[in-house]
Parts: structure tokens; C-alpha cells; sequence
């Protein structure tokens, strides 16, 4: 028996080398290799079958699949569009943008679970990168390293911070109380953020994140009308100061003034009630601008109005064959007739100079039509349009810009005062985002980044090999054994090292479990204080910044940043260095070594 259990050590052992040469030669997709990796687990025995698929049941797939609709929905809400423009008027370079997030999500991931506080951040990075112009590699990264540096600062901040107390309390003595860990996490955090402040660099640029629908392609001159009514916060402004107000991001191409024809506005022209606006913009992105200024986005229905159910807003090309070809949207009567309304428009090749009702169809117009949801398919049929690739464009609900803001803050709570546990209060939230309309269940759906669902999936039971076969023990004692023979501040930082280096194996948590007690052996063999080197396992176990998969924030930001595996060890490396080389002494410092200390 004990020369099977050796066995089945040595091969999980190469199955997790194998594997990690993998992940850094990149020969095979990530999700391919964890497959590969449980696949081999369970071949060789050291996996059990029945529990080969237990990976897909934890609580962290759940977290991250949820985290993700939630985020999608802030995104999509534009209730976090005056965030952007704040940050991207007063903070300029990248390096301010990244310092002020970083600053924001570290601080709130100190009293708030990391991945919550790092979820709310990602629509603010992603926006204020395309905004720029920038890659949101240089912005994803640096936040989740960041949340994970944050959560040292309290108990409640990170799970092993609340795990390393119980061992503690396991071992004989009083578990740590939530700011015992403050002394110690909030130094490291002031060095971190400055560090990650221009860190940043290090990171490729040329790196492509999971492209959101609304980004599989980009289409920039859309013509949309927005009407304004009595008592709108505009009326009096001038056409460069409204402009000016949205950073670029709509133009005013032509006013219709009521009663009275269509004209090119001169910059300094102010705007009066009644005024229809063509506008040019992606229609979230009108739409985003006419719920903030109370405006009426010309040709938007309700579902009770034409008997739908939900509705759907849809891009379409008109192709040589359509039957709108060379006619107006009120010859058409599209409304009546197909019960559909036409949006906004984009056509390539010349600018459009006519309202929209009175826009003739040309073949290669590409329109926006929104309509049943049910019926959209027929229709475009019988309109002879194709439609493009869903961008996921949806027109926000009145009313309605605050939910997922809501959502997210219920959920800390009830994670706060144990009335949920984190997986259960955020898939509520995700659920919840369904149930008020924020997304569509296909919008849930498409949100979720199933690659590192399946990664993630596949790698949870290879830990859990890696654990109970002895093999995350046996290799934990073979290499602090060595810190008999080193002075105690060197064997303290090897506890710290050695934790770091364990997490991306078997799970931050697993690994305070697993090194808690062996480094409360190490301080008893050398007859120090414990404290010190269980809060350097809590800090090496929480300071994952080596991988994508040690923990769930790392993995969070992997499709959306396009990180390679290798992309982590290009920040996360110095960071770790500066973790340990500031971390050591300042836990021998408030956590004196000595037992009589």
C-alpha cells in the first residue's frame, strides 16, 4: 500500500510538471490542458472517477460564471459611465488611471470579498481602456493583483486570513481578530499599488482580450435621432459643449428644430425644446447618453405597444435583393407592417443627410431594428436582410440603471453578515440580473468565458489529487526541511516562499490547510514563536501572482485581458519578490520570532 501511495505521488507529480510545461509553451489551448491533466489523473489512479468531475460542482465555478453576468450587466447598465469620464478627464496617462483603480479595488477589497470588489472595477477598466484607445491587458492584471494584495489587509478580506485562524485555534491558541492582519497587509498594499502604478509595463501590449458582442466589430458612423423635451438639462447648451461632455464618444451631425427643416449646426448653436438631434454613435451608446439627459432615443417602441413579449434589437445588412431596397422607412410604414423600428443606420461608403424616416435603403446599409424577440428571425426573412454577428446591443430599461450596482452591494452584505455563502449570494445577484431585464439569458450565457469554465473544471480535482495523495505533503517536508539550517528570518521567508508556491497547486485555501500546520511544526522544531510563520502561510497563500489558476480573481481576468499563462510571471513575479523581500520582515517585526518575544 505504501509503495502504490509513493506511486501515485511520483505520477501526479509529473502530471502537474507536464502540465505546467504546457501552460508556458502554450502548444495547446489552457482549456485543452487541464482536460488533458484530469484525463491523466484519472488514468494513472491517482484520481478517483467519482470524483473526476467534482471540480465542476465547486463553489469557485459558480463565483466566477456569475461574477462574469454581473459584471456584464453593469457594463451594459451605464450606470458606471460617469466613473469613466471622471477618471479619464483628470487622470490622463495610464499610469494614474491604473493607480487610482488599483488604489480603489485594494482598499475595498480590505472589507469586501476580493473578487466582488474587483468584479465592480472590470466594466470601469474595460471602458476607460477602449476609451483610450488602450489594451485592457495593462488594466485587468494590475486590478486583480491588487484585490488580492487588498484582501491581506483584514481577517475578513481573503479567505486564508479567516482559515489561518482557525488553525491557529486548531494548534491551542486564540484565532487572530480582524485587524491583527493590518499591520502587516496594509505596508504591503501601499507597496503594491505603487508598484503595480507603473508595473503595468512589463505586461505585452499586444495582447487581445474575449471580445464582448459589442466588440466583434465596430461600426463607428451610425446615424441615430434623439429628441429633446421641455425642461431637458441640455436645452441652453451649445452643440461643442455637449459634445465636448461625452469625450468624442457621440457627434451632433444635423438639427431638426421643430416645425422647421433639417440643418448643420454651427458649434455654438444652442440647443432648444423640441430639437430632434442626428447623432452619431453606436445606439447603446446613444441610448447610454439620452437616459442621462432624460432625451427619447426617435424610434423606440414598447413591447406592450406592439404585443411582444421581450424585445430584441438586432443589426442587419440590406442586401441587393431586400425588399426595403430603394425605398423610405414611411413608405415602408416598418412599424405597422412588420411591426419592427428602425434605430439608427450606418452606410460605409458616403455620410447620411436626410432624417431617417426619410432615408432611402441602398444595398450594404447596415440598420439596427428592434422588435419581438420571437419574430425577429421572420422578419428580417421577409425584409430580405441578413443579420451580423450579435454585439449584444440593448436598450436600457427606465428606471432601471441602478440594479446591478444593488445586486452587487446585497450580495456583500449578505456574504458580510453569513447569511449567504459567496457562491450561493452572487449566483442570487447573477439570477436576479435576469429576472429585472438587465440581460437576456443569452446575454448571461455569452458573458460566461466557458474556456475557463472548462480549465478551471478539469484542474480543481488535479489539486485535489495533488493533496490527498500525499504528494503536496511529502514535497512541502522535503523542501522546509532545509530551514533547520538557515537563520530563522531566512526559514520564515522560505514558509512565505514555499506558500506562494504551493497555491496555484492545490487552491489558496487547501494550501493554508496543508502548510498551517507544517510551519507550526518548523516553529517548533526550532523552537520560535508559531504567529510568524502562520501569517507568512495566510500572506504566501493569498499573494497568488505567479498564475492564472491559483486563484479565481487571476482566473477572472484571464479571458478578458488575453492573458497567456505566461503573461502572469512577467508582473507577478517582481511583485512576489517585493511581497517576500518587504513581507518577511515586517511580519518578524509586529510578530516577533523569538517565543519569549
Amino acid at each position: 500500500m505504501g509503495l502504490a501511495l509513493l506511486l501515485h505521488q511520483i505520477e501526479i507529480v509529473l502530471i502537474v510538471a507536464a502540465m505546467l510545461v504546457l501552460f508556458v509553451t502554450e502548444r495547446l489551448r489552457y482549456d485543452v490542458i487541464g482536460a488533458l491533466a484530469l484525463l491523466a489523473a484519472v488514468a494513472t489512479g491517482c484520481l478517483p472517477e467519482e470524483k473526476a468531475f467534482l471540480g465542476f460542482s465547486n463553489p469557485v465555478i459558480i463565483i466566477i460564471a456569475s461574477v462574469l453576468v454581473l459584471s456584464r450587466a453593469i457594463e451594459t447598465s451605464g450606470v458606471l459611465d460617469e466613473t469613466v469620464r471622471l477618471v479619464i478627464r483628470r487622470l490622463k496617462s495610464p499610469a494614474s488611471q491604473i493607480g487610482f483603480m488599483v488604489a480603489c479595488v485594494t482598499v475595498l477589497s480590505s472589507f469586501v470579498k476580493n473578487i466582488g470588489a474587483l468584479s465592480l472595477f472590470l466594466p470601469v477598466a474595460t471602458e476607460c481602456a477602449r476609451r483610450a484607445g488602450r489594451t485592457a491587458s495593462i488594466y485587468l492584471m494590475p486590478l486583480a493583483f491588487g484585490s488580492l494584495i487588498g484582501g491581506t489587509i483584514t481577517q475578513i478580506g481573503t479567505s486564508p486570513n479567516l482559515l489561518i485562524s482557525t488553525v491557529r485555534r486548531d494548534l491551542g491558541g486564540e484565532p487572530f481578530q480582524m485587524f491583527d492582519f493590518t499591520p502587516v497587509g496594509l505596508p504591503l498594499a501601499a507597496l503594491a499599488i505603487l508598484f503595480l502604478s507603473f508595473g503595468w509595463r512589463l505586461l505585452p501590449r499586444d495582447r487581445v482580450g474575449l471580445r464582448s458582442p459589442g466588440q466583434v466589430f465596430d461600426i463607428k458612423n451610425y446615424m441615430a435621432e434623439l429628441r429633446l423635451p421641455p425642461g431637458c438639462a441640455l436645452i441652453g447648451k451649445t452643440v461643442r459643449e455637449v459634445e465636448e461632455d461625452t469625450d468624442g464618444e457621440l457627434g451632433i451631425t444635423a438639427i431638426t428644430p421643430e416645425g422647421a427643416p433639417r440643418f448643420v449646426p454651427h458649434p455654438n448653436r444652442r440647443l432648444q425644446a423640441g430639437d430632434i438631434l442626428t447623432v452619431r454613435a453606436d445606439p447603446p451608446r446613444a441610448k447610454k447618453f439620452a437616459d442621462a439627459n432624460k432625451l427619447k432615443l426617435v424610434g423606440t417602441i414598447d413591447a406592450a405597444r406592439i404585443g411582444a413579449g421581450d424585445l430584441d434589437v438586432t443589426e442587419a445588412i440590406v442586401t441587393a435583393n431586400s425588399i426595403i431596397a430603394g425605398k423610405t422607412v414611411l413608405a415602408l410604414n416598418l412599424r405597422r407592417r412588420y411591426r419592427v423600428s428602425l434605430i439608427a443606420i450606418s452606410r460605409s461608403w458616403m455620410p447620411i443627410q436626410t432624417r431617417l424616416r426619410d432615408h432611402v435603403f441602398q444595398p450594404g446599409d447596415v440598420i439596427v431594428l428592434q422588435g419581438s424577440l420571437k419574430d425577429m428571425p421572420d422578419t428580417l426573412a421577409q425584409l430580405g436582410c441578413l443579420p451580423l454577428a450579435d454585439r449584444g446591443f440593448k436598450l436600457s430599461r427606465k428606471g432601471s440603471r441602478y440594479i446591478p450596482l444593488l445586486a452587487l452591494a446585497a450580495a456583500a452584505v449578505l456574504i458580510l453578515i453569513h447569511v449567504l455563502a459567496v457562491d450561493a449570494a452572487f449566483f442570487a445577484a447573477a439570477v436576479a440580473m435576469v429576472l429585472f431585464k438587465q440581460v437576456t439569458p443569452k446575454e448571461a450565457y455569452d458573458s460566461i468565458d466557458w474556456p475557463i469554465i472548462v480549465m478551471l473544471g478539469s484542474l480543481i480535482p488535479v489539486g485535489m489529487a495533488f493533496n490527498e495523495t500525499g504528494a503536496a505533503q511529502t514535497v512541502a517536508q522535503l523542501l522546509v526541511q532545509a530551514a533547520a539550517y538557515v537563520p530563522s528570518l531566512i526559514a520564515l521567508g522560505a514558509v512565505l516562499l514555499l506558500s506562494m508556491l504551493v497555491a496555484p497547486l492545490m487552491h489558496h485555501a487547501a494550501a493554508v490547510l496543508v502548510m498551517g500546520p507544517i510551519a507550526a511544526a518548523i516553529a517548533k522544531d526550532l523552537t520560535l514563536n508559531a504567529d510568524p510563520f502562520l501569517m507568512a502561510v495566510a500572506l504566501g497563500a493569498s499573494c497568488d501572482f505567479l498564475t492564472p489558476i491559483g486563484h479565481q480573481n487571476n482566473t477572472l481576468v484571464m479571458g478578458a485581458g488575453g492573458y497567456h499563462f505566461g503573461d502572469y510571471w512577467r508582473l507577478g513575479l517582481p511583485l512576489s519578490l517585493l511581497v517576500i523581500l518587504a513581507g518577511t520582515p515586517l511580519i518578524a517585526w509586529v510578530w516577533p520570532l523569538s517565543a519569549s518575544g
